[in-house]
């Protein structure tokens, strides 16, 4: 009996060992791209073209943060980035959360029938939508102009965002609604004052998805957007590769490096909440 424990436990060590090896090779092939624009970001020009390339740079230079963040206006690119992704993640918490309350809270003869279409928007491609969207923001003026990114996040959110905060408003005791009422609070003093912060690990969930998508958005700002002014920063990464980014690759790596720190310094300050949002999803309801 103690051989068979005894054997047992290698074996256990053995499969331990295997899966944080398969683990690790799988990691590092899908960062290898990350640690490549990284190592490409720091090297003089005639490093980033050596073959074999060198992940390790003899020479290290932090020029080329310098340098090729004032080839455009990169600085005009950040702002106008800024400006969509704040005022959208803003838009898509906010009326996702509304959208959510009315679905979790009251109760209509056509509330499965009409979330059931919510949930079916999913399933639409975006090229659907594209040419009535597109004539849409026509008819308004809004073309070339940062409206077409902002304006729509204030109109539900996403199917998936108000799902994803439909099932935390599901998982909290009606008892609170009541006790609210009996208090003399309305319904929309329930919603902000005793749900909100309640689903808070929610709430951070939408909004660092709705930050990471609007921070790199490329194709609603390429079909909307014409004038340089006012360019996101994946149309400046293009017009910047398009421009020099055959010669000055290695600026090219690092105003991308730039552009993706951000991003992952948000996700790493809220990964907490974004995982402890996603695992909670499906509790109830």
């Amino acid at each position: 009996m103690e051989a068979y424990y005894r054997s047992k436990k290698n074996t256990d060590r053995i499969t331990t060992v295997l899966s944080y090896l398969v683990l690790t090779v799988v990691a590092v092939i899908f960062i290898f791209p990350f640690i490549w624009m990284i190592s490409t970001a720091l090297k003089i020009p005639s490093e980033a073209y050596t073959l074999p390339p060198k992940i390790i740079p003899k020479t290290f230079t932090w020029n080329n943060f310098v340098e090729g963040w004032q080839y455009a206006d990169f600085t005009r690119y950040t702002l106008n980035t800024l400006t969509v992704t704040v005022l959208a993640t803003l838009g898509t918490v906010i009326s996702a959360s509304l959208v959510a309350y009315g679905f979790a809270r009251f109760k209509s003869r056509f509330n499965g029938v009409l979330f059931t279409v919510v949930l079916a928007t999913m399933m639409l491609p975006s090229q659907v939508t594209l040419v009535p969207t597109y004539l849409l923001f026509t008819k308004l003026g809004w073309l070339d102009t940062l409206m077409p990114l902002i304006i729509p996040s204030f109109f539900g959110g996403g199917a998936f965002n108000i799902f994803l905060l439909r099932q935390f408003f599901k998982t909290i005791p009606k008892d609170l609604d009541e006790a609210a009422y009996i208090d003399g609070a309305n319904a929309f003093q329930i919603y902000y004052k005793i749900l909100l912060p309640a689903i808070k690990p929610a709430l951070i969930t939408v909004g660092l998805m709705s930050v990471t998508f609007h921070w790199n958005d490329y194709m609603s700002p390429l079909i909307y957007l014409n004038s340089d002014h006012n360019f996101t920063l994946a149309i400046g990464l293009q017009f910047f590769q398009n421009s020099f980014g055959s010669s000055q690759i290695q600026m090219l790596m690092a105003v991308s490096l730039i552009t993706v720190i951000p991003v992952l310094i948000l996700f790493f300050i809220g990964q907490k909440y974004f995982v402890q949002g996603i695992t909670m999803t499906g509790i109830k309801g």
